[in-house]
């Protein structure tokens, strides 16, 4: 009997990857990566890499050393440790969402002093806390504190400006340690300005990129921890790395095919300049927001000022099912959303806003998730892709108007 399989989704119109991460990889840096191979050693390599490196400290708005590595960001979270701590050195990290909790749960794994604070999740992190911490470390027995910027699984952007601050009221030594995996790229990040000592991201968000490369921004006072510290460091030697980077080289085989789309990606966007990139961002986040707000449904963030403008974590009604809901508007609109993650499992779904994507992109995927709440009878208001264009006109109409009077001036 010939009998047809019935596709689990239709094959018509595109896939919109609406997740945090990995983001849509642009079509530049699909046909770049598909360029064949060079040699890893050779001249032609180490002028690419040489320049990406230089557009990176563009994007992390710094002059000091990058370490790049073939890895993801927990491979940029692990090298961090590593790097600057020895056995059995007290850090403070906070427990702000999922992320946070996986570097805990790593630094702790790696044999590291681990103190939690604990944070809300629907506000990020309480900058006074870390101050009293510091205030009472009066032998400085705290090597590190780390935290993250922009924390995926809540959609709340924590501010690093603040938690510098606090540290510097303390008038402690701490390193301030920053995982800016999700936002860096994407939301305004000064990594010199801010006082961060390392800066830590990858390559599948704002870079736009499939997974499989991390990235490590540090300052003087990080790489002069990095000489006394003693956890034994082999593939994670970041002295190792940019021995080898300053000669456009890696100490091992690269990862050189996303290489070749990583020079596209910073390109692409040191080509829209950063300044509006982060417009970009912010002006999609205001327009998801909106249309969460239309439909009557809370999002995880409690604090607007700390929205983040990446991601955006929605929460469903009492007694529904967030993942079933994901899977009907995937199923029916080829539509792919974040699941919620932890505590947020089941009752939270992600809408991922950054990267490549555009304004229409944006209705389209809301489209998909105002006709998946009606078809999986969640109670809402009608509306929520509307106030998302009418915001997203908005925004348009008061650049428009800012250029008018720039040009008149």
């Amino acid at each position: 009997m010939n009998m047809k399989v019935k596709p689990a989704r239709p094959h018509t119109g595109r896939d919109l990857l609406q997740v945090p991460g990995p983001t849509n990889v642009p079509q530049r840096a699909q046909l770049a990566m598909a360029e064949s191979l060079i040699d890893h050693r050779g001249r032609e390599f180490k002028a690419m890499f040489l320049e990406i490196l230089d557009r990176l400290g563009a994007i992390f708005q710094t002059s000091g050393r990058i370490a790049v590595f073939v890895a993801s960001g927990t491979g940029a979270a692990e090298a961090t440790l590593v790097n600057v701590l020895s056995p059995h050195d007290r850090v403070l990290m906070f427990d702000s969402g999922f992320f946070a909790h996986a570097w805990i749960e790593l630094a702790r794994r790696l044999g590291y002093d681990v103190q939690v604070a604990t944070a809300d999740w629907g506000r990020g992190i309480d900058a006074e806390a870390i101050e009293q911490h510091l205030v009472e470390d009066r032998d400085h027995r705290y090597r590190a504190v780390a935290m993250v910027h922009n924390e995926t699984s809540t959609g709340v952007t924590s501010p690093v400006t603040a938690v510098r601050a606090a540290i510097d009221a303390a008038r402690h030594p701490a390193l301030l340690l920053v995982d800016a995996i999700s936002s860096l790229g994407s939301m305004d990040y000064h990594h010199d300005e801010w006082g961060v000592d390392v800066t830590i991201t990858s390559s599948q968000k704002g870079l736009m990129l499939p997974p499989g490369l991390s990235f490590l921004a540090l300052n003087e006072k990080a790489f002069a921890a990095s000489k006394t510290a003693c956890t034994p460091t082999g593939y994670w030697d970041w002295h190792t790395a940019l021995d080898a980077h300053a000669s456009g080289l890696f100490p091992y085989t690269p990862a050189t095919s996303l290489l070749f789309g990583l020079r596209e990606t910073t390109e692409m966007l040191l080509e829209e300049g950063l300044i509006n990139v982060f417009a970009r961002h912010a002006r999609l986040g205001e327009a998801t927001r909106a249309a969460a707000s239309a439909w009557g449904l809370d999002i995880v963030c409690t604090h607007p000022e700390r929205a983040s403008n990446t991601v955006t974590a929605v929460r469903v009604p009492e007694r529904y099912d967030a993942d079933r809901l994901r899977s009907r508007i995937l199923q029916r609109s080829n539509v792919a959303l974040g699941a919620g993650l932890g505590r947020l499992a089941s009752t939270t779904f992600r809408i991922g806003h950054l990267g490549d994507i555009n304004d229409a992109m944006l209705l389209g995927a809301l489209g998909a998730v105002e006709t998946g709440l009606a078809e999986c009878g969640i109670p809402q208001h009608l509306g929520g892709t509307q106030a998302a264009l009418h915001s997203l006109i908005a925004a348009q109409t008061g650049i428009e108007h800012d250029n008018k009077k720039a040009r008149r001036r």
